[in-house]
């Protein structure tokens, strides 16, 4: 779908999860912005398909486990080696764990998640801020959910976790409210990507139902919300949620 550009020249920046779904949809509208883009993810061969959708020089990819901070400082290093100093971060790494009580969850399965999606975006943002900061200009995009706001029953971790995330923003919004980096995030409802081989279509059909507009969103409108709040006329707006959830959130 066409849209808005925005003018990212000059700019260098991670996409967490850049492979695919969400990630793979903001990446292609931040280069077609101008901007240069890491590509993290941890599943090298998707990496190398997600690739080759793009021009020689416009992106280059990273395998990390963002829940690793080991693997977080040698892919940030990797980056900027190859990319120079990141102006834009965008986490949307995430899994969505399996559907099932909070009685029935495993310690194990609960733990994954938490690990990836608060985890991962707290490890990425500390890595990377600094730099930020120093430079006196960032734009840090989160991609937490509507299920943090409202929690999905059945979907206890992955709520919790993106509940936290919208936290972590706020938190870090303040903190570097003064250092001219913006931190904020985007609250989508369902959107169909390769997320929903890990739901039960029961699940798929309850989100469905919660959504008034009647449909699932797309990656590239997402991908629109998140290009401007990475944009330099996102100047005056951090530790914001916003919402993308076709008419389900109301606060």
């Amino acid at each position: 779908m066409a849209g808005n550009q925005y003018n990212f020249s000059g700019k260098h920046a991670v996409v967490t999860g850049g492979a695919s779904g969400i990630g793979l949809a903001i990446a292609h509208k931040l280069v077609d912005g101008g901007a240069v883009v890491s590509l993290w993810d941890r599943n090298a061969d998707v990496l190398e398909q997600a690739r080759a959708g793009f021009k020689t020089g416009q992106v280059h990819v990273v395998s990390v486990d963002v829940s690793d901070e080991t693997s977080v400082a040698a892919a940030t290093a990797q980056s900027e080696k190859a990319g120079g100093a990141v102006q834009i971060l965008v986490n949307s790494a995430g899994i969505t764990g399996p559907n099932m009580t909070v009685c029935d969850y495993s310690v194990k399965d609960w733990d994954l998640v938490m690990a990836i999606n608060l985890r991962g975006t707290f490890l990425t943002c500390r890595a990377l801020a600094p730099g930020m900061v120093s430079s006196r200009y960032g734009r840090i995009v989160n991609i937490a959910s509507i299920a943090g706001k409202e929690g999905n029953p059945n979907a206890s971790a992955y709520s919790a976790s993106k509940a936290a995330v919208i936290a972590l923003t706020k938190s870090l919004g303040k903190e570097l409210a003064k250092t001219g980096v913006t931190v904020n995030c985007i609250t989508p409802a369902a959107v169909h990507t390769a997320m929903f081989s890990q739901m039960t279509q029961q699940h798929i059909d309850y989100m469905l139902s919660k959504i008034p507009m009647g449909r699932f969103g797309q990656t590239e409108e997402v991908a629109a919300l998140v290009a401007w709040l990475a944009s330099a006329d996102c100047s005056f707006t951090t530790g914001g949620t916003f919402d993308i959830s076709g008419g389900r959130a109301t606060y």
